[in-house]
């Protein structure tokens, strides 16, 4: 009798796959096997320090990565599109850590959650990987930077922590710049970009709005206040800025209200990496 497929052992099957395409295939079929009740919900193996990858893209860090312009030419379209298609390949495996991590300390429907989200970012890449082919690039052509992996490696032992900053502060910019990008592509003349990005940010909505669902479910489970816990992890655990201008309406739509941000100074320097391992967003499991 074969040996039980566990949700874990899925996530991390999903992490060690560097190639982009075989990423997407194994990020899909995890998705399935766990809507179709073949896989156990079981945390039997520990997710890797870092995903597997390839050789491209080169990955610089962010203060040496070229600009892109502003979608005026086919050039710069292409380079746009790159750092979109590199965000939602980080973001697949980002979705499968956090169940795979952290699937322990919540109930199951965490998992339910994070499954979907991770197997809606192995369709964006897709799309956007597809759209990139369309003027004859592909991904791994330019070179890219590793800022959101990083947060991930700083918030590895701190659940709450890692709500806080990747949904709730990363991906939330996207639901912020997204809408310029549209308009950038649309007014070039690129309505089937801009088509691409519009369904990205619909569904980019429900991935912040998980986060923050978690991430007060969690508070609550602790007794503690979502507005200013998150305010002082973001102080103390996030080496960026949260600054203007920002996509109230997207934003609300998530659950992210301004009582979040609102007034909320950037930090911008780098002092605190590492949130502390408290075992904050432990919360009972339940089915």
């Amino acid at each position: 009798m074969p040996a039980e497929i566990t949700l874990a052992a899925a996530a991390r099957a999903v992490l060690l796959t560097a190639d982009p395409a075989a990423k997407v295939k194994a990020a899909r079929a995890a998705a399935r096997a766990w809507r179709s009740g073949r896989l156990a919900w079981i945390f039997d193996v520990p997710m890797p320090g870092r995903p597997a990858r390839g050789a491209r893209p080169e990955l610089l860090p962010p203060s040496r990565m070229p600009k892109r312009g502003r979608a005026g030419s086919p050039r710069t379209r292409v380079a746009m599109l790159h750092a979109v298609a590199h965000i939602e390949y980080v973001a697949i495996d980002l979705a499968f850590d956090m169940v795979g991590r952290f699937g322990d300390r919540f109930p199951r429907a965490f998992a339910d959650d994070w499954v979907r989200v991770g197997s809606e970012e192995a369709m964006h890449f897709a799309i956007v990987r597809r759209r990139l082919q369309a003027f004859g690039a592909d991904y791994g052509d330019l070179p890219a930077h590793d800022g959101l992996w990083q947060s991930a490696e700083a918030t590895a032992h701190n659940a709450l922590a890692r709500l806080a900053i990747v949904p709730m502060v990363l991906e939330a910019r996207g639901l912020d710049v997204t809408p310029a990008m549209i308009a950038r592509f649309e007014a070039a003349g690129d309505v089937t970009s801009g088509r691409v990005l519009r369904r990205i940010l619909s569904d980019e909505v429900g991935h912040v709005g998980a986060g923050v669902r978690w991430f007060e479910s969690a508070c609550w489970g602790a007794g503690r206040e979502p507005v200013p816990t998150w305010r002082t992890m973001i102080a103390a655990g996030f080496c960026g800025a949260v600054k203007p201008p920002f996509n109230d309406s997207s934003r609300s739509a998530a659950g992210l209200t301004r009582q979040f941000y609102d007034g909320l100074a950037a930090n911008g320097d780098c002092q605190h990496q590492q949130p502390a391992s408290t075992g904050e967003g432990q919360i009972p499991r339940s089915t």
